[in-house]
């Protein structure tokens, strides 16, 4: 498998952990030393405190809404570190796109470990 097609199974594995509410899949992506900011800038260091964040807000968090994740552009910084962004739609949980919500524009600093890719760090912002 290529770098980009095992970049692209990772963001798949972030939609289907936030759709399907699994807090474990979702925190597993996580190097243990990761920084990730939620789109609404509440910043997490370290996979535990990621960890407990998520699994106070997973949980619950899709009924009305949740998101598709598309990889949109990858720039590889170093053949083992790579930057990648991300277009986030909202969508109802049946996938009916959610017309008057903001898209999100995560990028994820992705870097690979031991031969798996893993979030070191990750920033989304809601497109306004």
């Amino acid at each position: 498998m290529t770098d980009i097609a095992e970049i692209e199974e990772l963001v798949a594995t972030v939609q289907h952990s936030q759709q399907n509410e699994l807090a474990e899949e979702f925190i597993a992506l996580f190097r243990a030393d990761a920084i990730w900011t939620t789109a609404h800038g509440k910043c997490l260091t370290g996979r535990d405190e990621i960890a407990s964040f998520t699994r106070q807000v997973l949980p619950g968090a899709t009924k009305e809404a949740t998101a598709t994740y598309e990889v949109a552009h990858v720039v590889f910084i170093r053949p083992d570190v790579a930057a990648v962004k991300i277009r986030q739609r909202p969508v109802k949980p049946d996938g009916t796109v959610i017309p008057d919500q903001n898209e999100g524009s995560p990028l994820y600093i992705l870097s690979k470990e031991d031969g798996s890719w893993k979030i070191a760090a990750g920033q989304n912002t809601i497109v306004l």
